[in-house]
């Protein structure tokens, strides 16, 4: 990002500290309850926006070397995704051609052939069939038309894109909107893999993504928490499209502001969320990136899975020497001094989403999920200071051809 942008985003934050303010959405909607627990529209959701939509399965550092490989299985379909001998990234059907075994069931590795366990079929990382056990025996098979089944894939400005279908299109720059030139800024592509975890909560997955859509609630879910690193309320939101960005203020802003401005960093003060349409969350913090992937459960309307990914990124921060920083642990990630800058680890995310997303966010997620299966609620309310809210969920009912969300008049 642009040090223009970075010093506008940080002055728009002071300003809303300084006098209480927040974003303002002009008005207030209500979001009906069905849509997190009605089954035929989880039905059109699953159809429209995963199984024929464009996907993030991760960034480019997922797949390090020549080699590398990992397996997805959160679209409905086997994937095996690569990286060919030649560095190309490809993703397949984890299936083999004979009798549709799954290839490999690890979740990453590397690897440059893949032998079937059933029968020793075996393939090369760019999906050609290598090779048959026995082929005397089994009969002649044209090798060239019985390779991996492709899925159309790209890695651009260090995402890995997929569709999956076979005669479905992948086009990064429509999925990132006007967020290309800040996607591209943050060369993501140099960012190498950490580690990760999964949430499997009983949550639908808008709520699940509702819980990244404002922090109106530092000051009370998060209390004890995040709410001594960061400031609640204030928060720099803008739209992309489909897509948005929320930048939330760090407790270090205050001290920053007494800094040069050429030496004011966001990340150094806050974190930068973008959100892309319709699933992922990707969070820039100081060192650090955390890209959250979302799914409903196919079966369960009322459940969702949050993939979790988290990855160094040391570029990402200020690089200037007079503002040294402190590195935090699981253990001082609470109680840190925001007089200086912070930077964090994958210690300090784990403990992030232990303590703060699951036991705090998508547990109260999950008893929004409760109040709305009951029937007895008819809407919630998403407030002027919740403008990411409405507009994902405007989003989304515009994607399914919906009317947009009813506005709520008090009285």
């Amino acid at each position: 990002m642009q040090q223009a942008m970075q010093v506008d985003l940080l002055k728009k934050m002071l300003n809303m500290i300084d006098n209480g303010t927040a974003p303002d959405a002009g008005k207030l909607v209500k979001n009906p309850t069905s849509s997190y627990v009605c089954k035929d529209l989880a039905q059109r959701e699953w159809q429209t926006f995963f199984e024929n939509h464009q996907q993030v399965i991760g960034l480019s550092g997922d797949l390090p070397e020549s080699g590398s490989f990992m397996t997805n299985n959160d679209l409905g379909i086997p994937i095996l995704a690569t990286r060919d001998k030649s560095g190309k990234f490809h993703t397949f059907v984890n299936s083999c051609r004979h009798r549709g075994a799954i290839l490999t069931e690890q979740e990453r590795g590397k690897q440059h052939r893949f032998a079937c366990p059933f029968h020793a079929w075996t393939y090369a990382s760019d999906g050609q069939l290598l090779g048959i056990r026995e082929p005397k025996l089994f009969g002649d098979v044209d090798k060239s038309c019985h390779g991996l089944v492709e899925l159309p894939s790209a890695e651009k400005y260090g995402l890995l894109v997929i569709h999956p279908q076979i005669d479905g299109s992948v086009d990064v720059d429509a999925l990132l909107g006007g967020l290309v030139e800040q996607i591209d800024s943050w060369d993501l592509g140099a960012a190498t893999h950490l580690g990760g975890s999964p949430l499997d909560k009983p949550l639908n997955w808008k709520i699940a993504n509702d819980t990244f859509g404002e922090n109106y609630h530092f000051h009370t879910l998060h209390k004890d928490k995040l709410n001594d690193l960061y400031h609640g309320d204030a928060t720099a939101y803008d739209e992309y499209g489909r897509n948005h960005r929320l930048t939330v203020p760090s407790r270090y802003i205050d001290a920053m502001r007494m800094r040069p401005e050429n030496e004011w960093n966001v990340t150094d003060a806050g974190i930068v969320v973008y959100y892309l349409f319709p699933n992922i969350q990707i969070a820039l913090f100081n060192r650090v990136i955390s890209v959250f992937r979302i799914y409903p459960n196919r079966h369960e309307v009322g459940r969702s899975l949050t993939r979790i990914s988290h990855y160094s990124a040391p570029h990402i921060g200020s690089q200037i020497v007079a503002t040294p920083a402190t590195e935090l642990d699981g253990t001082t990630l609470y109680n840190a001094d925001m007089s200086s800058r912070i930077e964090f680890n994958l210690e300090t995310q784990m403990e992030l989403i232990d303590s703060t997303l699951e036991k705090e966010d998508y547990y109260m997620g999950a008893k929004s999920q409760e109040t709305a299966e009951s029937g007895k609620v008819e809407h919630f309310i998403f407030g002027r200071n919740e403008p990411a809210l409405q507009h994902f969920h405007e989003q989304y009912r515009d994607a399914l051809g919906m009317p947009p969300l009813e506005e709520y008049r008090a009285g």
